[in-house]
Order: structure tokens, then C-alpha cells, then sequence
């Protein structure tokens, strides 16, 4: 008998914007790769410290989405970095739960190192809490049972997570589930980070990983403590910031009371166990093991559901995921590009609805590949030290403001959440000389040999207003060196401003905190600082869990120096006249 049943409707491409939305993800930028290996990406999931998140599909059309990490040039261009990287991927491989994402690639292609896991459809923790509210009695105790799943399964791998935080937690219909295990690792063996630094979130690391270095799974269960608090109460117990004295609290007192006295009435028996994962000495915490074995005594061993109105978000999110694995991928011109190649009208990525015909054209050989690389290598070399050399000359930079980047960003998602070094406490980091005595020095070249620029870069910020104070996008945060030390790269040109202004973007009409140039960098505070914050996150730029709070800390220099990297400005982390300019403009 014939089957009678009709085909499903196609969605619309307006269906197809709203559910990659509802999916989690923002439109692509130009400079967004229009492939990563064999994945094609839809959307950006969030940045953070260690790179781009995109959410994609498989470019052979093969079922499901993969969530795409695109590891930052800084760190993917250091051999030591992309070894120890490649040996996490393979014992990721090696952890089979369902509290984590499988495993789906890895791959170093055309100057972009990166990696695919099953995407899942969820919010991260910092995201729930912050946008559908504290979780409840129930909801903690299922994040207790199936981390402490989460966490065994690690450990008989034996994987230590080392940077567990609520943006690396993902909460879906199906549970929560732990992310981003084992890149830390990768990255505290990297060149990149500083001798005497910790790779991290300081707000939830544990004591002896800052005190020695030495990290174990017992350090997992202190920072999964750390979470579990902050789900809770919506507050780390050691305090929220990024700096040496949250660092401190970490290493050597005990959480604050405020806090444990919050969690105490929420579960009595909850604030007991989770203060027991906080001991200093790692032999007096429990095991993961215990942890579910806990969770099963306090009656929540199953699969609780979770509060309103989370629920909501993540079966929407569920929802608009089946809509984008319902349309395959249509790439109109196969050749993958870098992510520092910009898109064009003849590289272009679509969805395909079902039942359109596509014709692929056939692969290049590797012979023609090769050549065709080491062109565009070549001729791509020669544009940036042109580029570089005339910016050298025209602005004349110091020794010290030539000294190659250190390693910084801002995710996630945790995406993403991603991770750089944070300096001990007690430790010194020997910066070469006083940070405000650099500060005048720069002022005073940028006055005597860029006059001109500074003059252009102020009218352009007089024409614009600045942003709002708004949530940022969940992501992945970084603990930067206490001491603000970052030398930039040989400076270059400003952006040119186009002829033709298009609509007045959010950046520019939603923040007027500030109207001024005036340099503001990592330690300031007041009204510059939330019109940096509030431009960046309606850029899509992630100033860390505490969101528009008029402090300058580690994730906000994170994010300016990602963003003056996407911009092609001198990556500095601070805001000076151009970045100022770059910030307010309409592109």
C-alpha cells in the first residue's frame, strides 16, 4: 500500500532566523569562518578566552548540530599549546556519559584549530540563573546528583576538569551536563601563559590549585561546590570579581556567611554537604560518588523537573534545534576560509530547504589547494607588514609597546564557558614598569605624533551617542594577570569610516553613559567604564558573569582586546581614542 502521509511543511527562512535565535545563537559576523572543516557554521553560541563558539551543521548534510570551538590565533599558532590540546581531545574521546557531549572532531585547517561536540540544546547555568532566576531545593539536588555523574565519569577517565564554573555547565531537558573539560589543561601548558600564573576563573578555583598549581578531581568538586552555591543563591561563596583579593578569599578564608546562611535556608543538609566540599584540605571533601549518593539519600536520584520559567526556555530551545536539523546546508563555494579572511558575495553560506536539488562542485586536488594557500599566504603576509610598517612609522611606538600580545579574551556557554592566566596572590609578575607610568607615556606619543588621528578619532565619537547597561551574553571567563601587564602588537591604521551611515545601531543609541576619549583601562571605574561594558555587550562581546557593572576587571580587558583584535586596532585592552571611535562606530 502506498504511504499516504504528507511531506512536512518547509520552514520559511523568517522560521529559520527565529528559530537559530531561540537556538541561542547571534548572526554571524563578516569575519566569521564560512567553513570549519567539514562543519559549516549557522550562528555565533558566544566568545570567550580561548576562542569563537559557533553553532553548525555538518557541511555532508549529516544529521544533528555540533557546537564548533574555534581555538584564538594566540593560542592555536603555539605548537606546545596545539599538542597538549590535541592529547585532551583524545582522552575526551575516551569519556562516555551522558553528562557530557560526545566528542565529534578535532582538526588544524587552514590556520584555524578547532573542535566539534554534540550540540545540547540547554542554557548554561550562569545563563538560567541570571535570566529565569535562582534554582530551587529540587534543582539543586539534581545538579548535585548528576554532576557528581558528570564528574566520576571524568575522573575514571582520568580527566580533571580544572576550570568548572556555571558557564560550563549546561542545563537541558535531559539534565545537566558539564563542558569544556581538559582545554584549561591545554592552556596552562601553553607558552602563551606567564610562569607563576593559574589558569582559571578565580571566583571558583580551588585553594591549592592557587596556593601550588596542584589540581585533582577533589579540585573539581570544590569549584562544582562553588556552582552549586551560585545556582542556589546567585552569589560564588567566596564572593563575586576576578581580582587578587577574591583570589585570596579563595585560598585562605572561609566562605562568606552571608551566603552559607542563605543556602542554610534554602537545605539545611544541602549547606552542609556543599560546605564539606569546600575544606581546604582536598582529603575532606567528597567524592564524586558521594555526591550522587547523597542526591539519591535526599530523595532527588531521579530526574527532577526543572522551575518555571527555565522549562519554558530549554523545551523552546529544544524545539527550535529540530527546526534547524530539519534544513540542510547549502555551500555555494566549498573553499574554507580563515578566520581572518573576510566573507564574500561568492562565499557564502545558506540552508537548504528539503526537497531542493543542490549541485556541488568537485573538490580541488591537493596539488592546486597547496598552491592556492601559499598564495594567499604570501600575498596576506606581505598586506599586514605593509599595513604594520606604515602604522610603525606614522605613530612611532616605544620598544615596550612593540612586544608581542600575551594570550587574553573573554563566552559561553560557555561557552564558553574559555581561559588565561591569573597571577597567585603573593606571587609577583615583574611587569617592566609601573602601569601608570606606562599610561602617561602612551598618552604623551599619542599627543606628540598623532594629533591628527586623535583629532579624527574625537570627531568621529562626537557624531555617535554610547550604550545602555545591559545583561551580556553568557560566556566563557578569564582570570588575566592581576598586574594588567599586556604588551600589544606594532599598532595599526584606524578603521576608515564609510560614506553611507546605515540604521543607528544599539551600540550607539541604547548606551549614553559617556561621550569622551578619555583612555580607560583595566582599574577604572564610574561612567567610562559601563559605556565600554554596555557597547561591547550589544556588540556581542561577553563582560563576564557580573555583566554592565562599571568596573574594569580581567573580563571586561578580555573582551576590548578581542574586540580591538575583530577591528584590526593595536591589541592593547585599552580604550583609547581609536578603540573609543571603533566602539561608537556604525560597522
Amino acid at each position: 500500500m502506498t504511504d499516504q502521509r504528507q511531506p512536512t511543511p518547509s520552514p520559511t527562512p523568517a522560521a529559520l532566523d527565529a528559530a537559530l535565535t531561540q537556538a541561542g545563537a547571534t548572526p554571524l559576523k563578516p569575519t566569521a569562518p564560512a567553513r570549519i572543516g567539514p562543519y559549516v557554521p549557522l550562528g555565533l553560541l558566544g566568545s570567550g578566552g580561548m576562542g569563537h563558539v559557533y553553532l553548525a551543521r555538518p557541511a555532508d548534510n549529516a544529521p544533528g548540530l555540533a557546537a564548533v570551538k574555534v581555538i584564538r590565533p594566540e593560542y592555536a599558532e603555539d605548537p606546545r599549546f596545539r599538542r597538549r590540546f590535541e592529547r585532551e581531545a583524545t582522552v575526551h574521546g575516551r569519556v562516555h556519559t551522558p553528562r557530557t557531549p560526545q566528542l565529534l572532531g578535532t582538526g588544524f585547517d587552514d590556520s584555524l584549530l578547532w573542535t566539534a561536540t554534540q550540540y545540547l540544546p540547554g542554557l548554561d547555568l550562569a545563563e538560567a540563573v541570571r535570566e529565569c532566576g535562582k534554582l530551587g531545593r529540587a534543582g539543586v539536588w539534581r545538579l548535585v546528583g548528576d554532576m557528581g555523574q558528570a564528574l566520576s565519569a571524568l575522573a575514571a577517565a582520568d580527566v580533571v576538569h580544572r576550570d568548572l564554573k556555571p558557564s560550563n555547565v549546561i542545563l537541558s531537558l535531559r539534565g545537566a551536563h558539564v563542558i569544556d573539560f581538559g582545554i584549561a589543561q591545554a592552556a596552562d601548558s601553553s607558552a602563551i601563559t606567564s610562569t607563576g600564573s593559574r589558569v582559571g576563573t578565580p571566583a571558583f578555583m580551588a585553594p591549592e590549585y592557587l596556593r601550588e598549581g596542584r589540581c585533582d578531581t577533589a579540585s573539581d568538586v570544590f569549584s562544582l561546590a562553588g556552582s552549586l552555591i551560585y545556582a542556589a543563591t546567585g552569589h560564588a561563596p567566596f564572593g563575586d570579581g576576578t581580582g587578587v583579593d577574591v583570589m585570596h578569599r579563595v585560598a585562605f578564608e572561609e566562605p562568606k556567611q552571608d551566603i552559607m546562611a542563605e543556602l542554610s535556608a534554602v537545605d539545611p543538609a544541602l549547606a552542609a554537604l556543599l560546605a564539606a566540599c569546600l575544606a581546604k584540605d582536598p582529603a575532606g571533601r567528597p567524592t564524586p560518588r558521594q555526591l550522587t549518593d547523597a542526591a539519591t539519600a535526599a530523595g532527588h536520584g531521579g530526574a527532577a523537573v526543572w522551575h518555571e520559567p527555565l522549562s519554558a526556555r530549554l523545551l523552546a530551545r529544544g524545539q527550535a534545534c529540530e527546526v534547524l536539523e530539519a534544513v540542510a546546508v547549502q555551500e555555494t563555494a566549498p573553499a574554507p576560509l580563515s578566520s581572518r579572511t573576510s566573507r564574500t558575495s561568492q562565499e557564502t553560506v545558506q540552508l537548504r530547504l528539503p526537497g531542493e536539488r543542490t549541485a556541488f562542485p568537485a573538490p580541488e586536488d591537493d596539488g592546486k589547494r597547496r598552491k592556492r594557500r601559499a598564495c594567499l599566504a604570501v600575498a596576506a603576509g606581505l598586506a599586514v607588514c605593509a599595513a604594520a610598517a606604515g602604522a610603525f612609522f606614522v605613530t612611532g611606538p616605544s620598544v615596550d609597546e612593540t612586544a608581542p600580545a600575551a594570550a587574553s579574551a573573554t563566552a559561553t556557554g560557555s561557552t564558553a564557558d574559555d581561559a588565561q592566566g591569573s597571577s597567585l596572590p603573593g606571587s609577583s609578575s615583574s611587569p617592566s614598569r609601573d602601569k601608570e607610568q606606562e599610561k602617561e607615556e602612551r598618552e604623551k606619543e599619542r599627543e606628540g605624533a598623532g594629533k591628527d588621528t586623535d583629532a579624527k578619532a574625537s570627531a568621529a565619537a562626537a557624531e555617535s551617542a554610547g550604550p545602555s547597561a545591559s545583561d551580556s551574553a553568557a560566556g566563557e571567563t578569564q582570570a588575566t594577570p592581576s598586574s594588567g601587564n599586556g604588551g600589544g602588537g606594532a599598532p595599526t591604521a584606524a578603521p576608515t569610516k564609510t560614506a553611507t551611515t546605515p540604521a543607528t545601531p544599539p551600540w550607539t543609541s541604547d548606551c549614553t553613559h559617556y561621550s569622551g576619549t578619555e583612555i580607560t583601562d583595566r582599574g577604572d571605574k564610574g561612567p567610562r567604564v559601563v559605556q565600554v561594558q554596555c557597547m561591547l555587550s550589544k556588540r556581542g562581546y561577553s563582560v563576564g558573569g557580573s555583566g554592565v557593572d562599571g568596573e574594569f576587571g580581567a573580563d571586561t580587558e578580555s573582551a576590548v582586546r578581542l574586540f580591538q583584535s575583530d577591528k584590526g586596532l593595536e591589541v592593547d585592552g585599552e580604550v583609547g581614542p581609536n578603540t573609543w571611535a571603533a566602539l561608537r562606530s556604525s560597522t
